[in-house]
């Protein structure tokens, strides 16, 4: 009996995947794949990838993710390996990078403070919000090649998204800056 009964339970774990009907994010394997680029040169990295596919590190991962993590993504709608949480080592300190789907909040490990940036997709602008709830728009987008911008004088510019465009608007904003001083 317990002969029989381990290849049924091995077809049925095997099938799981095919019953389910999901491909999935893969999270926890693009999270490893991501990791290994950032190892080192591409020399050192390319080891590394060899390396986890001789041990089956690559495998393992994507069985679980088969098997697992794909599967608890198609019937909840919310894969755990993907937190939409990412810590960011700036050059004053730390920060919480929290991204919801409709924009990001970001908070300093230094002293607390929180920025939240909101994107309007039906508007395709790009908003912060305010201590005190008011959001203020900083960029619109107008086409593939222009965004609209706040200029020198609190209105909103119109900027070319080329080398040129974006040189002559931070110009004219270290024009302002410097005057100001």
């Amino acid at each position: 009996m317990k002969k029989r009964l381990i290849p049924v339970v091995l077809i049925a774990a095997m099938s799981i995947p095919m019953f389910t009907s999901c491909i999935g994010s893969f999270a926890l394997t693009n999270k490893l794949l991501a990791w290994n680029r950032t190892v080192g040169n591409k020399v050192v990295n390319e080891l590394v990838f060899i390396a986890f596919w001789i041990l089956p590190v690559y495998e393992v991962s994507a069985l679980a993710d088969i098997l697992v993590i794909n599967s608890i993504e198609f019937w909840s709608g919310d894969n755990p390996m993907a937190s939409g949480k990412k810590i960011i080592d700036g050059q004053d300190g730390r920060y919480l990078v929290e991204c919801d789907g409709k924009g990001y909040t970001i908070t300093s490990e230094n002293d607390n403070s929180v920025v939240r940036l909101n994107f309007d997709s039906e508007d395709q602008t790009w908003s912060m919000v305010m201590p005190d709830g008011k959001e203020i728009e900083f960029m619109t987008y107008v086409d593939d090649t222009h965004v609209m911008l706040p200029g020198a004088d609190g209105k909103m510019t119109k900027v070319d998204l080329t080398d040129e465009g974006l040189l002559a608007y931070r110009a004219a904003a270290d024009a302002t800056l410097w005057a100001a001083r």
